[in-house]
């Protein structure tokens, strides 16, 4: 029952996730007090997704860094570079809102893009390398990046960031991994196929909590808004694409693609929110804001784009240099 409830959930995801951010924003005023049960959901998917990889393919990872080196670029060197071009063509000499697009592509990856990866079997040990090395150098990298382009300062609290990796993502997969270690497999092969349909429930939660929070920045539809909200969702999307075309020219097989896809379109947006209100005009957090509510779609999209293209046959696999 489970496995064929499984199989549904998947074949929906694409619309279970528009659904769940409508909900939430639909539902704030009762959902926003349970967005303190995020982390807690968080830690399952992550251990639910983590039972079919084990240390052994994260040690290869490590030895193969070349996608890790390719995300980096993605994330802080050509999105923050294809926003703010995006921004000045759009919004001309607003700088808020340049700034808030901006900042909103180059935070670190999303702790989320591991359940997506686990979702579409993709290469989990990479994945979780991308969000522990992105996560490290991002208050590093963050700062540098507004200096660059606005000669901003900024300062990034890294013990929280930390802590919360920890909790959520590090402990629960490395214990994932470890049990399919210890078991040969066998022990997580039943526990992954139980655990899937309720890590795809608890995405659409995480969705719709995440609507909840956002819903107060959207009480006042007027026209800037839409079009921040159509600028936010083009650039995201470009996000997913070009890391799927730099993933295919880089012949990577299946299963290093959909990590590099889902790992360059993301983006950790809880913390772009917490940067844009703490240091920055209440206008910059709006395109930042915005941008929780459109990239779990797109995810869900590339999700069944990615599926069908290489169901299809699409693509010759390669293998991840």
């Amino acid at each position: 029952m489970l496995y064929k409830l499984n199989k549904q959930l998947e074949k929906i995801m694409p619309l279970i996730t528009p659904a769940s951010v409508v909900l939430g924003v639909l539902l704030a005023g009762h959902l926003k007090e349970y967005s303190y049960i995020i982390p807690w959901v968080f830690a399952f998917m992550t251990f639910s997704g983590s039972l079919n990889s084990n240390l052994r393919l994260l040690k290869e990872i490590l030895h193969h860094p070349k996608p890790l080196f390719l995300i980096v670029f993605m994330l802080h060197i050509l999105m923050p570079l294809f926003a703010w071009s995006t921004g000045h063509l759009v919004f001309g000499n607003d700088s808020y809102t340049i700034r808030g697009l901006v900042l909103a592509m180059a935070i670190p990856t999303g702790i989320s893009s591991f359940i997506w990866v686990s979702i579409y079997k993709g290469n989990i040990p990479l994945t979780l390398s991308i969000i522990l090395l992105d996560t490290f150098l991002s208050p590093f990298i963050v700062p540098l990046t507004l200096s660059v382009f606005f000669h901003t300062t900024v300062k990034m609290e890294i013990w929280p960031m930390m802590a919360g990796l920890f909790w959520m993502v590090l402990l629960p997969s490395l214990a994932g991994m470890i049990l399919n270690q210890v078991s040969k497999g066998k022990v997580t092969a039943i526990m992954s196929s139980r655990l899937a349909p309720f890590s795809k429930l608890g995405m659409a939660v995480v969705v719709m909590l995440n609507g909840a929070v956002v819903a107060p920045y959207l009480r006042e539809v007027n026209l800037k808004l839409i079009l921040i909200g159509i600028t936010v969702f083009c650039v995201a999307f470009m996000g997913y694409l070009f890391s799927f075309i730099l993933a295919n020219m880089m012949k990577y097989d299946r299963d290093t693609t959909v990590a590099v896809t889902f790992n360059g379109g993301m983006r950790n947006i809880s913390i772009g929110a917490v940067l844009a209100i703490t240091y920055f005009p209440p206008a910059v957090a709006v395109p930042v804001v915005i941008s929780m509510l459109f990239q779990q779609v797109l995810a869900s999209l590339f999700g069944v784009f990615i599926k069908r293209y290489f169901s299809n046959g699409a693509v010759e696999e390669g293998h991840a240099a």
